[in-house]
């Protein structure tokens, strides 16, 4: 089997993957099912963070040790999300879904009881591989559950759900360790999964089975994830200590090979797609706008200004709480007036509100900061929804989990890109003007997004404004 050089297979493929199911009527049930796993998955990124210094304690390792209870999940999630992307495309919805929520709640489990610190390290892989699997699976599930004509709506939930959990999860985190221990930090999430798999068992329609893994997707695996570890690796350093940076450029190699590839080439066509790179570009801005804010708005209120952690959590917790609110409102407009218009709206609103953060110095008080990030979390609120139902309508037929997979790895950069760029501007300014470079720096990130949603789509076969014209069918 070989791809051509625009990303389309060549017939004798097409018959190897499930054909897209009929529309029917609209199935909320499983369009809430996707945003609950979204906001799990999303919560588990950050949940553990705040339990490591009882994790080391309570297995007797070393706290870098520790620290892979969280490294061991989100590798593998970002590394393999291309792979399973273009796996997914020629497997049924149902069986992966249910097999990687199950595997989600078994692997969760194991980690809470963690003998030793191997053992919890192999289960947080375990999790990770299959989070991998949720993230591109939840957009793909909730555009197929209902008509073309609610997708705005249902894209919305999945889009605002999951950052909302990414945001909680140290908050959550933080309580269940007071009242219960590390361990209830993996457990709390079981019952959302097996409640998921009760509704997908019943509500979801069969669409096919699954199929092994070929050579292909072992190789494509390796080189991406070497490649894309190398870079998270770098970035994640870099966020401490600038000079790791440049070792950004040894992912380079790898990720040049599967690329030119044939396992690469069918997703760089999918790209090049009318405006999915453009708007794979305002995802990636965008994550790396919010990702710096959140970093220099926290340091700064606790390190300068020598505000309490608490007041600190309940003042960046304004940025999730007008995401929260905007977000349906979102979905609703969106099918209402289109999908580009709204996204262009919230990305505006959004670069606003962090513009309006720049001046950020001594003398503000969280009220002041508080009203900035609700306004660009208004802005992130409205454009979550509409801009991922934009590209997932220009995902080209039996590609849709191929450009999930790409979305969500615009994304998940992005969050990492963002704290590395924010200290790399922070250092050369300086300690007084480090927190304004920062800040500028988010707020540049967020502008950019606004003309790369904006421009019109080349191809209007591919890429339609309303979202009521794309993307594939809900299933019976």
């Amino acid at each position: 089997m070989t791809d051509d050089a625009s990303g389309a297979d060549q017939p004798g493929d097409v018959t190897e993957r499930p054909a897209d199911p009929p529309e029917v009527h609209d199935r909320w049930l499983l369009v809430a099912v996707a945003g609950a796993l979204a906001f799990v998955a999303m919560l588990d990124m950050n949940i553990v963070n705040v339990a490591l210094a009882d994790i080391s304690q309570g297995l007797r390792v070393p706290a870098a040790t520790a620290q892979w209870a969280v490294l061991g999940y989100q590798l593998p999630v970002v590394a393999l999300l291309l792979p399973v992307g273009r796996w997914l495309d020629g497997v049924g919805t149902r069986p992966a879904l249910m097999a990687a929520t199950g595997g989600f709640a078994l692997c969760s489990a194991l980690a809470a009881a963690s003998p030793w610190a191997a053992w919890l390290i192999a289960a947080r892989i375990g999790q990770g591989a299959c989070g991998a699997v949720l993230f591109v699976l939840m957009p793909v599930l909730a555009i197929r559950s209902v008509r073309p004509e609610s997708r705005g709506r249902a894209m919305s939930v999945p889009a605002t759900l999951g950052p909302l959990g990414a945001v909680t999860g140290p908050a959550v985190g933080g309580l269940l360790l007071d009242q219960l221990g590390w361990r209830w930090i993996f457990l709390v999430k079981i019952p959302f999964c097996l409640l998921a798999l009760a509704v997908v068992w019943r509500a979801m329609p069969r669409d096919g089975r699954l199929r092994g893994a070929d050579r292909r997707f072992l190789g494509d695996t390796a080189l991406i994830a070497t490649g894309v570890t190398i870079l998270l690796l770098s970035l994640t350093l870099a966020s401490d200590t600038p000079a790791w940076l440049p070792l950004a450029l040894v992912a380079a190699p790898p990720l040049w090979w599967w690329l030119r590839g044939p396992g690469g080439r069918p997703v760089a066509g999918v790209l090049r797609a009318a405006g999915l790179l453009r708007a794979h570009g305002a995802v990636l801005a965008l994550a790396v706008g919010f990702a710096a804010m959140h970093y220099v708005v926290a340091l700064h209120l606790q390190r300068d200004e020598d505000v309490s952690a608490t007041t600190t959590g309940l003042t960046v917790l304004a940025f999730p709480l007008g995401m929260g609110l905007a977000g349906p409102l979102g979905g609703r407009l969106a099918d209402r007036y289109g999908a580009r218009p709204v996204a262009v709206t919230g990305a505006a609103l959004t670069a606003g509100g962090l513009l309006l953060l720049v001046p950020l110095g001594d003398g503000w008080s969280p009220p002041d900061v508080a009203w900035r990030l609700a306004l660009a979390g208004l802005g992130m609120g409205l454009n979550g929804g509409p801009a991922q139902a934009l590209v997932m309508g220009a995902a080209p037929p039996g590609r849709a989990a191929t450009v999930g997979s790409t979305v969500q790895l615009a994304r998940s950069l992005g969050f990492t890109l963002g704290p590395a760029l924010a200290t790399a501007a922070w250092g050369p300014a300086g300690q007084d003007d480090g927190v304004r470079a920062g800040l500028a720096l988010a707020a540049l990130a967020a502008c950019l997004a606004v003309p790369l949603l904006a421009r019109p789509a080349r191809d209007p076969a591919n890429l339609t404004e309303k979202t009521t014209d794309a993307a594939p069918a809900a299933p019976r």
